[in-house]
């Protein structure tokens, strides 16, 4: 089955850099849509980033200047680099996948696949 693994979160002063990590196995289809979302103490999910197999991405227009999607399909694991974090920026970072033709123009919240989550926290 589809699994999404989650890593590289932690604690970080304001002003750092962390990159996630989320590995993919159970599908082979090049047919994907994946993203990172995150979801802060009290608030609801939101979608920062989102990438498909064909390589187009798209940021979330508030973190763009600072916030890198990326995939290796070799190492079926997709990246989210991000820099100059602000305390704002705290949240459990979710890793998401979708493999139906239309799932570019889905919403994200109707994903099909989800990893556990990797917290991160950013300090002032």
């Amino acid at each position: 089955q589809v699994q999404l693994v989650e890593s590289g979160g932690g604690s970080v002063q304001s002003g750092g850099s962390l990159r996630l990590s989320c590995v993919t196995s159970g599908f082979t289809s090049t047919s994907y849509c994946m993203a990172w979302v995150r979801q802060a103490p009290g608030k609801e999910r939101d979608g920062v980033a989102w990438i498909n197999g064909a390589g187009r991405t798209t940021v979330e227009r508030a973190v763009q200047d600072r916030f890198i999607i990326s995939q290796d399909l070799t190492k079926r694991t997709m990246y989210l680099q991000m820099n100059s974090l602000k305390p704002d920026d705290t949240a459990t970072y979710y890793c998401a996948a979708d493999l139906t033709t239309s799932c570019w123009y889905k919403a994200t919240d109707s994903y099909e696949y989800w990893g556990q989550g990797t917290q991160v926290t950013v300090s002032s």
